[in-house]
């Protein structure tokens, strides 16, 4: 017994740690293309990405709350703030919708359109995909073990384009991002390294526990599986034609 206790004190501590490198890929992953550039008040995009980066980082950090409560055994205080959590994650996909539809707007005035909506494919993709990994972890809820790789895996998913932000920094000409909707394909190596971080999990559970969760080989595909299938349909006729009906949305 004392063995599975201290085993369940390093997992809590594990999962209260990837939160915090969680949290620092979120805000750090978004110094170029966001807090630089607001802190040189210059720059004056569309009220919903602020509105959106605030729900991100909330939720980002509402999720290393969760995870503090459980490392500190506060399980009841965990799950009183489940339907919080809930309401929060929902206002944030609603978040990213309206932006996304907002940014094909900007980017249809300035002649980038097609591009805009090709592009589109990645957000479009990934958020069913988002939708369904959280509803599986509350769905989860009474087994926690499970829970909380869904949620894992659901937040690894989210940190893509953080890290993407660092890959066109490390590895694409200056002024990319003010240049136009990159190509799809471009989010797959940032899929790839977020998966990295389910592997550590497994690899964090193998030699702690000499287990693997199945959860977790899901996790993985789910990273980048969407914006596999992105690049594959984003060129295609019916795709556009649906990005275009996504964008005319609301008038």
């Amino acid at each position: 017994m004392a063995g599975k206790s201290e085993a369940a004190t390093q997992s809590r501590r594990f999962f209260l740690w990837m939160a915090v490198v969680f949290v620092l890929i979120a805000f750090g992953g978004f110094v170029p293309s966001y807090w630089s550039r607001l802190a040189a008040q210059d720059f004056h995009p569309p009220p919903i990405l602020h509105i959106h980066g605030a729900l991100l980082f909330t939720w980002t950090l509402f999720y290393l709350a969760q995870a503090a409560w459980v490392a500190s055994g506060r399980i009841s205080t965990h799950r009183s703030w489940g339907l919080f959590g809930i309401s929060l994650f929902t206002l944030l996909l609603c978040s990213i919708v309206i932006l996304k539809i907002t940014v094909m707007r900007l980017d249809d005035a300035r002649g980038l359109g097609d591009a805009s909506r090709r592009f589109a494919a990645v957000i479009f993709c990934a958020i069913p995909v988002m939708i369904g990994l959280f509803a599986a972890a509350v769905a989860n809820v009474r087994r926690p073990e499970i829970h909380k790789r869904l949620m894992y895996s659901l937040m690894t998913g989210l940190m893509v384009p953080a890290i993407a932000r660092v890959f066109i920094l490390l590895f694409a000409p200056p002024g990319t991002l003010q240049a136009g909707p990159p190509p799809p394909f471009v989010a797959l190596p940032p899929s790839l390294a977020a998966a990295l971080l389910i592997v550590v999990a497994m690899i964090y559970d193998w030699r702690t526990q000499r287990r693997w969760y199945r959860v977790y080989a899901y996790g993985i595909v789910l990273t980048i599986l969407p914006n596999a299938v992105a690049v594959m349909i984003a060129p295609t006729r019916p795709w556009l034609a649906a990005a275009a009906f996504l964008e005319h949305l609301g008038g």
